[in-house]
């Protein structure tokens, strides 16, 4: 009986595991955030970052957003703006960007695959790749080493410059 209640268990949870497609958010929209400040009092510790406080043409990432699996939100330079119906960039609107996470330097194109193109940028799931967001590796490396809480506080566990992100176009701005 113990056996048969075992071999059951595992059948099942195999038949589970390799029926369930496993969803990804990359690529959906999310916004992007800082930490609050305390005169602030955020409930969630952190604030929208506003379209005002993000430079034109700018990669932008983003720990903490809640709206992603991975906490991670990231806005690269040829991601849409948030406009005023005179086309002119809305300073007050919250900086908009996409779900993304930490990838490895030449792993497979598909590892920041948008698998679920619902409600993503029309040109992101053509441009995403895994490429540095961050500071390099070694400039990392030693902002941890002087003063690991400040790197904490900045980065979080984050230990790699690499993240999903489009490709940006080769025009300047």
């Amino acid at each position: 009986m113990k056996m048969s209640v075992r071999a059951a268990f595992l059948v099942s949870t195999a038949l589970l595991l390799g029926g369930c497609k496993v969803s990804s958010e990359i690529g959906k929209p999310c916004t992007l955030v800082r930490k609050a400040l305390p005169e602030e009092n955020s409930p969630t510790k952190t604030m929208p970052v506003l379209e005002s406080e993000v430079a034109n043409r700018q990669d932008f990432i983003s720990f903490g957003s809640v709206e992603c699996e991975d906490l991670i939100c990231v806005r690269d330079q040829d991601y849409p703006r948030a406009r005023t119906e005179d086309g002119a960039v809305n300073p007050t609107a919250p900086a908009m960007g996409y779900c993304s996470k930490p990838c490895i330097d030449g792993a497979s194109s598909d590892a920041c695959e948008v698998k679920d193109t619902s409600d993503v940028n029309p040109d992101l799931p053509g441009r995403m790749t895994c490429r540095s967001l961050l500071l390099d590796e070694d400039t990392l490396d030693a902002l941890r080493s002087a003063d690991e809480d400040f790197y904490r506080r900045t980065f979080g566990e984050n230990n790699s410059p690499f993240f999903c992100a489009g490709n940006i176009s080769a025009q300047g701005g």
